[in-house]
C-alpha cells in the first residue's frame, strides 16, 4: 500500500507541475481544413516560437497529441459533433473515448478540458438531447480515471443562443433550449467548469446593417458620448466583446446560475474577404481587432459587470483554412498561412511576452524569466560560437557588459541571432529558454537590434534556424519543461525512499 501511495504521489506531483492555474491568457484554435496540413511537429515548433501556451483542437488526433507531449502547452481536446450519437448513448463508449484520447496521453500532454461538440444547440439542434448524456458519461469516465481534478468538461456555444443581448442586463437564453441549457449550467456549476462561448463581433457588425459602429466592434477607443450604456445598470460598454460576455453572465443569472465563469473559445477577425460583400475583412481590421483583444484580455480588464475577472480567450485561428466552404472570408481567419508565414502583423507594443507574429522590427528575443542558468549559459555559448553572433559588446568595458548576468548576456545574444536570422519561425527558442517579446530590452548605451540584424552576425553565412544548444540537427527539444518535471518527480522519489527507511 505504501508503494502504491508513493506511485500516486509522484503522479500527482507530475500532474500538478504541468497543470498550474493560469490567470488571464490567450490561446488559439487549430483547424485543419487545409489542402496541405502542416505536420504536427511543424505546428508545435510554430507554437513554441510564438510562445503560445494554450490551444484548442477540434478533435483528439493522436499524432498531434504526441507532438504536444512534454511541451507544457495547455490543450483542449474535442469530441467532434459526429461522435455525439455514439457517446451520448453509451457510458462504455464514453469511457473508451476517454481511455484512448485522454488517459493514454495524460499527463505528458497537458490536457485541461474536453469540448463536447461544437455549437450543437444552434448548428445541430436535433442532437441537443444527446449533449447532456454525453457530458455526464465523459465526466463519469474522468472520475473513474481520477482525472476529473485536472480536466474539465464543457461544450462551446454560439452566442446566438443568447436573445435580446443588448442591453446585456436584459439578456436571456433561448427559452426553447431550457430543457438542455439549465441542467447543463447546473452541471458546469457542480464540476467547476466554464461556459464555453464563441464570440464574433465581426458577424455582429456585419449583420447589424450599420447599427453597430466598426470602431465599437474593433475595440477602438470611443468618446464617452459614443459608448453604449445599459440603462438598467448604467454600465458603459466600449466594445461588442464585453457586451456579449456580460450578456452571457446576465442570461445565466436569469436562470439562477451566478458562479460559472465564461471562457471565450472562439473569436477573431478575417483578414481577407470578397471586396464587394465583405469590405471590412481586411488585414488592418484583423490586426486592430486581435491586437486590441490580446491587450484587453492580458491586462485582466474583465468586463463592466465583472471588472478584473479574467476571461480566458482563444483566437480563431492559427492557420488560414483554404478548403473551408462558404464566403471568401471563411478561408482567411488565420494568424498564419499553412506555411507558417504571418498573414499580417500584430501590433502588441506594451503587451510583453506574448504571441508575437510580428515580422517587422518591433519584436525582440529575450531569455525566458526563471530559465535554468545552466541552460541559459549553454544557449549563450552556442549563440556566440556556432550561432555566429558577434558578442564582443558583452566584453568587460563594452556597452552591453552590464548587468553582468547570464540572463542579460543571453538576451543580447538571443536577440542578435533572432534578428540575424530574419525573425524566422523557431529562431527564438533555444531549447525553451528564450521567448519573443514586444518590450524593447535596450538599456543605457546598450541598444538591442531591431534593424539590420545581420550586422550582428559574424561571417556571411547564417547559422541553422533549428538552434538546439546541443549542436545537433533536427527540431529543438523542450528541455526546460521536461527537466522541470523530472526534478519534481525525482524529488518525490527521494522523499519516498527517505520515508521508507
Amino acid at each position: 500500500m505504501r508503494k502504491l501511495f508513493f506511485v500516486s504521489f509522484v503522479f500527482l506531483l507530475a500532474a500538478a507541475a504541468v497543470h498550474g492555474e493560469d490567470g488571464a491568457y490567450i490561446g488559439v484554435n487549430i483547424g485543419t481544413a487545409m489542402s496541405s496540413v502542416p505536420a504536427p511537429t511543424q505546428i508545435t515548433t510554430l507554437l513554441r516560437s510564438q510562445n503560445i501556451r494554450h490551444v484548442r483542437l477540434y478533435d483528439a488526433d493522436p499524432a498531434m497529441l504526441a507532438a504536444l507531449s512534454n511541451t507544457g502547452i495547455h490543450v483542449i481536446v474535442s469530441v467532434p459533433n459526429e461522435q455525439l450519437l455514439a457517446i451520448g448513448n453509451s457510458n462504455a463508449t464514453a469511457a473508451n473515448w476517454v481511455s484512448r484520447n485522454v488517459a493514454a496521453h495524460f499527463p505528458s500532454v497537458n490536457i485541461t478540458a474536453i469540448a463536447v461538440g461544437s455549437e450543437v444547440l444552434s448548428a445541430q439542434p436535433n442532437a441537443a438531447s444527446l449533449l447532456m448524456p454525453a457530458m455526464r458519461y465523459l465526466q463519469n469516465a474522468l472520475v473513474a480515471a481520477a482525472l476529473d481534478r485536472y480536466i474539465k468538461i464543457s461544450t462551446p456555444h454560439s452566442s446566438s443562443i443568447i436573445l435580446d443581448s443588448f442591453p446585456p442586463s436584459q439578456a436571456f437564453f433561448n427559452r426553447s433550449l431550457d430543457s438542455v441549457l439549465v441542467p447543463m449550467l447546473k452541471f458546469l456549476q457542480s464540476t467547476g467548469s466554464p461556459l464555453m462561448l464563441n464570440v464574433y463581433p465581426y458577424y455582429d457588425y456585419m449583420r447589424s446593417n450599420g447599427v453597430i459602429p466598426l470602431d465599437y466592434a474593433l475595440f477602438r477607443p470611443l468618446p464617452p458620448n459614443k459608448e453604449a450604456v445599459d440603462a438598467n445598470t448604467l454600465l458603459h460598454y466600449t466594445n461588442v466583446f464585453d457586451a456579449v460576455v456580460d450578456a452571457a453572465y446576465f442570461a445565466m443569472a436569469y436562470v439562477n446560475v451566478t458562479n460559472v465563469p465564461v471562457m471565450v473559445t472562439e473569436t477573431g477577425w478575417p483578414h481577407k474577404g470578397d471586396p464587394s460583400s465583405e469590405p471590412d475583412a481586411t488585414s488592418d481590421n484583423a490586426d486592430t481587432y486581435n491586437s486590441n483583444l490580446i491587450r484587453h484580455v492580458m491586462n485582466s480588464t474583465g468586463t463592466p459587470k465583472h471588472p478584473g475577472v479574467d476571461v480566458p480567450t482563444y483566437i480563431y485561428e492559427l492557420y488560414d483554412e483554404d478548403t473551408r466552404p462558404g464566403s471568401t472570408s471563411e478561408k482567411y481567419w488565420g494568424l498564419f498561412d499553412m506555411n507558417g508565414v504571418p498573414a499580417y502583423t500584430l501590433h502588441l507594443t506594451g503587451s510583453g511576452v506574448l504571441l508575437a507574429n510580428d515580422t517587422t522590427n518591433q519584436t525582440y528575443c529575450v531569455a525566458r524569466e526563471g530559465a535554468d542558468p545552466k541552460m541559459l549559459q549553454a544557449a549563450l555559448d552556442w549563440a556566440c560560437g556556432p550561432g555566429k553572433v558577434d558578442c564582443s559588446v558583452l566584453m568587460q568595458g563594452q556597452p552591453c557588459y552590464d548587468p553582468d548576468t547570464v540572463e542579460a548576456h543571453a538576451t543580447y545574444a538571443f536577440n542578435a541571432y533572432y534578428h540575424g536570422m530574419g525573425m524566422g519561425s523557431g529562431t527564438c527558442y533555444f531549447s525553451g529558454v528564450a521567448v519573443v517579446t514586444t518590450t524593447d530590452p535596450s538599456h543605457g548605451s546598450c541598444v538591442y537590434s531591431g534593424k539590420n540584424g545581420t550586422s550582428l552576425m559574424n561571417g556571411t553565412s547564417l547559422a541553422p534556424s533549428m538552434n538546439s544548444t546541443d549542436g545537433g540537427s533536427g527540431a529543438p527539444r523542450a528541455f526546460g519543461d521536461v527537466s522541470s518535471l523530472a526534478r519534481i518527480v525525482s524529488t518525490a522519489l527521494l522523499l519516498s525512499v527517505l520515508l521508507l527507511l
